[in-house]
């Protein structure tokens, strides 16, 4: 496709992450039994019924967080770059950029032609609408922290848009990519968008039966090669047990799964399962700013009572690896440079004797059902560990959908959490960990030398002054145990025979639905 086969732009910005691993995250949506239609003349690539376990919480690209909706919304929706399969940053809606030679501005040149579903134009007024927009506070994008640095926008003709910038921004080519960052056009609002999305993808929308199924169709306008399937369902089965034996039956061609051992039930001889690791990372969040949790001492006491290889073993039957905070290949955490490397109750018991709190805490923590099958498992392990220190976690176990309000509400003392993971570390981080990220209530932890630190890693071009940055930053993150990582798992794409041209990617993207025949 035109934009895998356009060279990298080579500007102070054109950092990229090249990955030898890639992977997929699950993704989310209900039952039925139908099979899909068959290929027609005009999309010789079939149809494709893919089976998720749950329904997306919104359609609007601004506010998605769920992994269910993101990997739908990604699919509707256009940025200005996007990735390849190695997770290069390549263009999108913007064939080419460049950047002053201060650094100070950023130049996007648009494609041209572009089209939204509705049949309107796409060009430099949808642009800085949507930028402007997302950089507004009152419309609480969960990307707003990547555009930190952006002063202002500039749209000086149709294809032309400048980003002005208080300093240079290393990251923002790569943060342009996340689908939380679409193109929206200026005549859309929330409301509309949530019933109606609106894109300039490769599929666009067409039905939505609530808690079961969702429905896209080829976009024959599309500006990239024109996909090949006439139409896309994302269909709602709570249980992984149940999209198995839908998939053995023929009527789910795709699904993803987080669990090996589901994995293993669903391949025979008419599914193909393909193991793949990701860049996601599973956590126990701590709320720094709510009772117990507010004194170092007391989240030292929990970091040092987890073994984190038994709670892989434990959830994930040995199926990845232990993880520091950064899990890109580039900058990757040393999970051996923290506190408390190995379990240590004797260490953790004394932590919390500091503390004042010899006889024992208790925190209330939530735990997300069906958004990935791991989470409860990993809680119990975790329950079991931390009791041996004197530590109860107390969980609250919540459906898909109401996790997310909680989590994004930062009501909670901690939450058992699948993250997902980006190519650039200010990315992953830097709207959850400075001061003024607008996910920091939701990290529960800042400090002035975390906010130094990512500044600087926005503002240094050179890869090997970026990687030790990001460093500093790992170990300013593990030494204040702001949270308590513990691994990196894998996902399972399983297709059936028939399914053909699907590459899964180190950030979960489904992108290659583009490709993605049936039949």
């Amino acid at each position: 496709m035109e934009q895998f086969l356009s060279p990298r732009p080579r500007t102070p910005w054109g950092w990229t992450a090249a990955l030898g691993a890639v992977a997929v995250l699950a993704a989310g949506c209900s039952s039925q039994t139908t099979p899909p239609p068959a290929a027609s003349a005009s999309h010789p690539g079939g149809s494709l019924v893919i089976g998720v376990t749950s329904d997306p919480d919104t359609l609007f690209p601004w506010k998605a967080t769920q992994f269910q909706a993101v990997h739908l919304l990604e699919n509707i929706y256009g940025t200005l770059t996007e990735f390849d399969k190695d997770l290069n940053v390549v263009p999108g809606l913007a064939k080419s950029w460049d950047a002053s030679a201060d650094g100070k501005k950023l130049t996007l040149h648009l494609r041209t032609g572009v089209t939204f579903d509705d049949g309107s134009a796409f060009d430099s007024t949808d642009v800085k609408f949507s930028l402007d927009a997302i950089k507004t506070e009152a419309t609480a994008a969960v990307a707003r922290s990547s555009l930190g640095l952006v002063t202002s926008v500039d749209a000086p003709d149709a294809a032309t848009v400048v980003l002005n910038l208080s300093g240079p921004d290393a990251a923002l080519p790569a943060n342009l990519a996340s689908v939380n960052m679409a193109m929206l056009s200026s005549t859309d609002t929330e409301a509309k968008l949530n019933v109606t999305p609106n894109g300039t993808g490769a599929y666009a929308f067409d039905t939505r039966k609530p808690s079961q199924s969702i429905t896209l169709v080829g976009n024959k306008k599309y500006w990239g090669e024109t996909p090949s399937l006439a139409s896309i369902e994302f269909r709602v089965i709570p249980d992984e047990a149940s999209i198995v034996s839908a998939l053995q039956a023929g009527n789910v061609q795709f699904a993803v799964f987080d669990d090996p051992l589901v994995a293993k039930t669903a391949e025979g001889s008419n599914v193909t399962i393909a193991k793949t690791p990701q860049l996601t990372y599973h956590a126990l969040q701590l709320n720094a700013r709510r009772g117990t949790l507010t004194d170092l001492n007391v989240r030292l006491a929990i970091q040092c009572s987890v073994d984190r290889q038994q709670v892989l073993d434990t959830a994930a039957l040995s199926e990845g690896e232990v993880t520091g905070p950064i899990t890109s290949p580039a900058f990757k955490s040393d999970p051996s440079a923290r506190p408390c490397p190995k379990r240590d109750i004797a260490k953790a018991k004394d932590y919390l004797s500091k503390a004042g709190q010899s006889a024992g805490i208790t925190i209330d923590t939530i735990v997300s059902q069906g958004e990935y099958a791991t989470s409860v498992n990993e809680a119990q392990n975790l329950v079991s560990q931390l009791a041996d220190a004197g530590i109860t976690l107390k969980l609250e176990v919540l459906e898909s959908g109401a996790y997310v309000k909680r989590w994004i509400a930062a009501d909670f003392d901690a939450a058992v959490a699948l993250n997902g993971g980006r190519p650039d570390p200010d990315g992953m981080y830097g709207r959850y960990f400075t001061s003024t990220g607008n996910l920091n209530k939701v990290a529960g932890y800042s400090s002035p030398a975390l906010d130094a630190l990512f500044a600087q890693g926005k503002s240094t071009t050179d890869a090997t002054a970026r990687k030790a940055i990001y460093q500093k930053v790992s170990d300013e993150l593990e030494n204040n145990a702001a949270w308590i990582w513990m691994f990196t798992s894998y996902t399972y794409t399983a297709t059936s025979s028939a399914v053909h041209g699907f590459t899964p990617m180190a950030n979960g993207s489904l992108q290659y639905l583009r490709t993605t025949t049936v039949g």
